[in-house]
């Protein structure tokens, strides 16, 4: 009988040993034993030039090469940046389309240059910037200070002035020249 016993508390020893490696098996599989891997993350921006009223499918065209512009941009910043710290660029682990805008101008510098977009709107997604088309509808700076009349503490002579008459000047007509944005975010390993 008392082999029996010892038989039966041997089993019930190696059974309990064999619990206790199993829940230390599994607790030490269960730590974390991944390294943190270093990162750049960088934005690119592509600018393409696009017809004023191009089709849907021209300006989708034009898109995507702003945003190859745009990936191409982006990896050449993050390789400066790293460069700048003694690493290696290493693969891009994340690529986010940021959309795009369309810019429309006559080219002469001013508020008053900007022009609407006529064409169809490519399909710059669902980002946070996306499909913008700018264009200007606030006043000038110079409409914006000019004093109103009831306002205005200008005190007027007596005497008349001569008025010159200027001729009038024809304005060059010119084509508005529109551009396509496109951003990307890019995150890639340094190794």
């Amino acid at each position: 009988m008392n082999r029996v016993k010892l038989a039966l508390v041997a089993v019930l020893a190696a059974a309990a040993a064999l619990a206790v490696a199993n829940m230390i098996g599994v607790a030490v599989a269960e730590a974390p034993t991944t390294t943190t891997l270093r990162t750049v993350s960088v934005e690119g921006i592509g600018t393409q030039p696009i017809a004023q009223n191009a089709d849907a499918a021209t300006a989708t065209g034009v898109y995507r090469q702003a945003m190859a512009a745009a990936v191409t941009d982006g990896q050449s910043k993050a390789e400066f940046l790293t460069g700048k710290v003694g690493a290696a660029l290493g693969a891009a682990q994340t690529i986010t389309e940021d959309g795009g805008s369309i810019e429309c101008s006559t080219g002469g510098g001013g508020e008053e240059d900007w022009q609407p977009y006529q064409g169809e709107q490519p399909d710059f997604g669902s980002a946070r910037n996306a499909g913008q088309v700018l264009s200007s509808t606030a006043p000038t700076p110079a409409a914006a200070s000019v004093p109103s009349k009831e306002s205005s503490s200008v005190q007027r002579s007596s005497k008349k002035r001569k008025k010159k008459h200027k001729r009038p000047v024809a304005k060059k007509a010119t084509a508005a020249g529109c551009k396509l944005t496109a951003q990307v975010s890019l995150a890639y390993i340094m190794g």
